[in-house]
């Protein structure tokens, strides 16, 4: 009798996990793949942004800084070591150090050069600022205060995005409901977080997303409000999120190789929340447009009304405050707000990083397989310019 019990709850389980699998194909890739690396990319289909046709390149004296090697950096677990220890701890795959437009310092795992093609994960939230920026200069989006609905009417009929404006999906303050990964093997993997990474059909899932908070009170870090912004940059430009990057940025900011954003189906809508794909050295050309304050070749390529706009936060209260620094998001951006600042960053998790100090006029880019921790940027750049620097 306990025998034909088990096996009948047997049966009952696998139809469950069947039936699940059924009613969300996506979890077959959450199962599969778990959490993403650097190539886990390639699963997906690729829209391609185009390089330039006139390369800018950094200038290479011939000599690297090998002290940085020893300079002597934290790391997550607050302890100091060198930074080539941080370097391997972190499986650092690559470590590029511009100032003044000269490479001071690279460093590369096997297989990684400056011009190999990674993802940096939410580090593709930045260059969705940046093209909400250059819609609104273009005229292609009104106003951040217009609603989403304007842009997406399909949306209307839910009605969580009544009230939402773009400006509360660039301050991450939809109010949608999202579940992260944090807390445990089972929430990660029916997470949100999972969903909107690895489903087919991100039109779909968006259709059917409830309202946690009003619109614009409540700061969530999550992937919902990017992956919006770029549903709306395609419908106010007419143009899928590449060929509006590649024709408003990417072409005329002299970058060297193709980048790419991945899709959730073939012809289907850009991951800009987390799947954005670029070389060390081109990453290291948006840090020098933004240090240009939108400049490139005494041209405006993005406003300077709009750079001011992201990396500075002005009057307004924080709503987050990472580590040390107490970096706040802002526009997409991560800026510090503690000590002798004025530096701010794109991060993407796993360690992928694109810092910029224009206190030193440094470009710091990071790739890594899993990254050591803390905030060694500022502590390199100021010592690379002969400034002082202490830890809090």
């Amino acid at each position: 009798m306990f025998k034909k019990i088990l096996a009948y709850i047997t049966v009952i389980i696998l139809l469950g996990i069947i039936s699940l699998f059924l009613i969300h194909p996506y979890l077959i890739r959450v199962l599969w793949y778990r959490t993403p690396d650097a190539d886990t990319y390639k699963a997906f289909p690729q829209d391609v942004v185009h390089k330039s046709d006139n390369a800018f390149h950094f200038n290479r004296s011939g000599r690297i800084r090998n002290d940085l090697d020893t300079l002597k950096v934290r790391d997550a677990d607050q302890h100091l070591i060198t930074f080539d220890e941080y370097f391997k701890n972190g499986k650092l795959n690559a470590f590029l150090v511009i100032r003044n437009d000269s490479i001071l310092y690279e460093k590369y795992s096997p297989g990684y050069t400056d011009s190999t093609l990674t993802t940096i994960f939410s580090g593709a939230k930045s260059m969705v600022s940046i093209m909400i920026g250059q819609a609104l200069a273009a005229g292609h989006i009104k106003n951040l205060n217009d609603r989403v609905t304007d842009y997406i009417p399909e949306l209307a009929g839910n009605a969580s995005f009544k009230q939402i404006t773009i400006r509360n999906l660039l301050d991450m303050k939809s109010g949608l409901a999202f579940q992260d990964a944090l807390g445990g093997v089972i929430k990660a993997f029916l997470s949100d977080e999972a969903k909107y990474y690895y489903t087919h059909d991100m039109k779909q899932e968006l259709m059917k997303v409830r309202l946690d908070n009003q619109p614009g009170t409540v700061w969530k870090y999550k992937s919902i409000d990017p992956i919006l912004l770029g549903w709306v940059l395609e419908r106010a430009t007419g143009k899928p999120v590449a060929r509006f990057f590649e024709e408003s940025v990417w072409r005329k900011i002299g970058a060297q190789y193709p980048a790419s954003f991945g899709l959730d189906q073939p012809g289907g809508l850009a991951n800009t929340a987390s799947r954005f794909q670029v070389t060390p050295i081109d990453l290291a050309k948006i840090g020098r447009l933004y240090l240009h304050q939108g400049e490139y070749n005494h041209v405006q390529v993005v406003t300077k009304s709009w750079v001011d706009q992201s990396i500075h936060i002005g009057s307004e209260k924080p709503a987050s405050a990472k580590g040390w620094q107490k970096s706040a998001h802002h526009y997409m951006w991560w800026i510090p707000q503690s000590g002798d600042n004025g530096d701010y960053a794109a991060e993407g998790m796993l360690g992928q990083r694109l810092y910029v100090d224009p206190k030193t006029n440094t470009i710091i880019v990071q790739f890594a397989a899993h990254g050591a921790g803390d905030y060694p940027y500022r502590k390199i750049s100021r010592y690379l310019a002969g400034l002082p620097f202490n830890y809090p």
